[in-house]
């Protein structure tokens, strides 16, 4: 189910995660905060937010993490991709930032402020 309101899918940890919260904020928005590593996306959450990016799974994950290494995702299909990010959040990239149907992700943190 995607979220109607602004909502940021954050990693405190994250430099850019950090920026792109900032950047919201220091443009009149406050995001609802989904800490996603600990409160993991659904697999149709996933898929919602995949299909409002406009991308393919593997757009959307973390490619140089150890993880993704390590289950041999490189060549994997869509619903396998999929599935490894309900198991595993840290293999999605961040932040996301999605609004209403919209979704981008903050790399450069500047590039969410598209979905408005």
């Amino acid at each position: 189910m995607m979220p109607t309101q602004l909502t940021i899918w954050h990693n405190p940890r994250c430099t850019k995660s950090r920026q792109t919260l900032a950047l919201l904020q220091e443009n009149g928005h406050q995001p609802a905060v989904r800490l996603y590593l600990m409160d993991a996306p659904s697999e149709a959450e996933i898929v919602a937010v995949r299909n409002a990016l406009g991308v393919t799974a593997d757009a959307m994950m973390r490619k140089g993490e150890k993880l993704f290494r390590e289950l041999g995702l490189r060549d994997a299909s869509e619903a396998e991709l999929i599935a490894a990010m309900v198991a595993n959040p840290i293999l999605i990239e961040r932040p996301i930032v999605i609004s209403d149907g919209k979704a981008a992700i903050g790399r450069p943190p500047e590039a969410v402020l598209g979905i408005f």
